[in-house]
């Protein structure tokens, strides 16, 4: 079996538990080498090791090729990076894991923003403000347009993203397998303004007027480009999905109540 591995923090690389692991994975017989070279043919997995932060990253790399990513969390919650390095190696010599496919976003610009502009994003797109003062969002869906409304931006989140930022401006929580997309204002100066769950079949527009003529701020996941003030862009859904490598069987409901301490009361303890 030939792995690839993706180490964004340099203070692991030499990090002894992470060496074991490949010196044990090697003895077994399989090939183990960094993604930094680029994508060898035939390999057959991605490891990753860090938060959900370097997932993101990792699934960046991988996601066209279809090889799967399996996260090892060394970093905070872990919703994406959920496995502990203790589990790994076992279940990669035991074969006991599955892949499970995550939708991703694309997003489409009459420019595209920079030369290595990558325009896909597992969690979320985002539309944000650059400079003081509120940004003037319109939108519409399948050509239907939304009524505008100001505040610092708007974002579009897959079901996947909704424990990430879409979780911080009050989307709604969605189990990773259901089929929509969250359109969530981000500190809108409006009482009236909700999030707004649509099925991922659909293509949202978005465009950012600025009073101040400044930038605006186009955030894929832990990626930001700037965009010409009056930019238009189309978020719809990715013709791939993210494959991801699950070890065991993973509860996203006990995560919730661990990681986020859903339901974290006193008269629920025993």
């Amino acid at each position: 079996m030939k792995i690839a591995y993706y180490i964004k923090k340099i203070a692991l690389e030499k990090d002894p538990a992470i060496e074991a692991l490949f010196a044990r994975l090697q003895k077994a017989g399989m090939e183990i080498y960094p993604i930094n070279r680029g994508l060898s043919s035939g390999t057959e997995m991605l490891l990753c090791f860090g938060g959900d932060g370097t997932f993101l990253s990792a699934a960046g790399a991988v996601c066209r090729s279809g090889v799967p990513v399996l996260g090892v969390n060394l970093g905070r919650l872990g919703f994406l990076s959920e496995n502990e390095l203790s589990e790994v190696e076992k279940a990669l010599l035991e074969g006991n894991y599955h892949i499970e496919e995550r939708t991703m976003l694309q997003v489409k610009t009459g420019q595209a923003p920079e030369e290595n502009f990558f325009p896909y994003a597992l969690n979320e797109v985002a539309v944000r403000r650059s400079a003081s003062g509120t940004l003037e969002l319109q939108a519409g869906i399948d050509g239907e347009n939304l009524p505008s409304f100001w505040g610092d931006g708007l974002l579009v989140s897959t079901a996947s993203g909704s424990t990430a930022y879409s979780l911080s401006v009050g989307g709604p929580v969605c189990r990773p397998d259901v089929p929509a997309f969250i359109l969530a204002p981000i500190a809108p100066h409006n009482l009236n303004v909700r999030p707004l769950l649509v099925p991922e079949s659909v293509k949202i527009s978005i465009k950012g007027v600025d009073r101040k003529n400044a930038p605006l701020l186009l955030s894929l996941d832990n990626r930001d480009y700037n965009l010409p003030c009056g930019s238009e862009i189309e978020v719809s859904c990715a013709p791939f999905k993210l494959r991801r490598v699950v070890l065991g069987k993973s509860n996203f409901i006990q995560a919730l109540r661990t990681k986020l301490l859903w339901g974290e009361d006193v008269r629920n303890t025993q």
